[in-house]
Formats: C-alpha cells, structure tokens, sequence
C-alpha cells in the first residue's frame, strides 16, 4: 500500500506500527530535485536491504540552503509525490533542518543508506542508529548521473 507524505505525527505513528510488526525499515534521505537513473537505481538497491522504504526529503527552504537560490527545480510537494510513485519507495516525509536527524530518530530505521558519494562516517544518524543496533551503509554512486549535472546541461542549451 502506497502512503502520502506523512506529518511527523503519523511518521511516529506509522513506524511505530511497523517496528511492532518486525518490519525492517530502511531510511534514506536527499532533495530528489530531478529524478535520474542514478535516483532510481539507489532507491531500488536501498528498497532492497529491508521490508519499507522511508525517505526524508529536504524541504524547498532547506535545498535553497544547500544547493543555493536557484534550487530546487521543483517543489517539495512535487518531488515527495514522484518519489511516491516509484515502487521501491513506502513514505516521504518532508524535513525542514538542516539535518534529517529529528526524522532519523522519529522512524529508528534498522539501516540507514546514502549514496556513495557520501562515506560511512559522514552519514548523519550514523551514531543515533548503531547505538541500537543498526546499521549504516553507503550504496554505490551511479556514475554519470546527477542532478547538478543535468541542470548544467540543461544552461548550456
């Protein structure tokens, strides 16, 4: 069953139900501005490490914050439905931190994935998640594929 992007209150809710259930829960996060292959296959490779893929996506201030003003593209109504829609991905919820630590610490995800890019000991939730148990990984970059790249692709046109 495919959820909406959930409120910090049924994101509690909702995960706590899960955890009862013995679920695993894999946790993600990112801005998600223009979706690519890259995306795509890091969402599949994350799905596949439990039983429910949660993602936290940075709100449109916090991409501002961190991409610059230009960013994001789209709207972080837009990007959390079209993360819905992609099988591998279960619940979005949008954080506005700087972090999604408080997101982090509301889902206690048994593995917490980033991309590549990003080496275990930078993870952010890494020590709040191995404190019980979990586990950190870093999945491996796609190459080729990002989204600064097709923006700067897109200028030149």
């Amino acid at each position: 069953m495919k959820l909406k992007s959930l409120s910090r209150a049924e994101v509690s809710e909702y995960c706590e139900k899960l955890h009862t259930q013995n679920k695993k829960i894999v946790f993600t996060n990112g801005c998600f501005d223009i979706l690519h292959l890259g995306h795509v296959r890091y969402l599949s490779e994350a799905r596949a490490l439990g039983d429910f893929l949660f993602i936290g996506v940075n709100s449109d201030a916090s991409v501002g914050k961190l991409k610059g003003p230009q960013r994001p593209i789209q709207n972080e109504s837009d990007r959390s439905e079209i993360l819905l829609h992609l099988k591998a991905v279960d619940a979005v919820s949008i954080f506005d931190e700087q972090t999604p630590l408080e997101l982090i610490k509301l889902v206690k995800p048994q593995i917490l994935v980033k991309g590549g890019d990003w080496t275990p000991d930078k993870i952010i939730g890494r020590d709040f998640v191995e404190s019980y148990g979990g586990l950190v990984k870093s999945l491996p970059f796609v190459k080729g594929h990002s989204t600064t790249g097709l923006v700067e692709k897109i200028l030149k046109l």
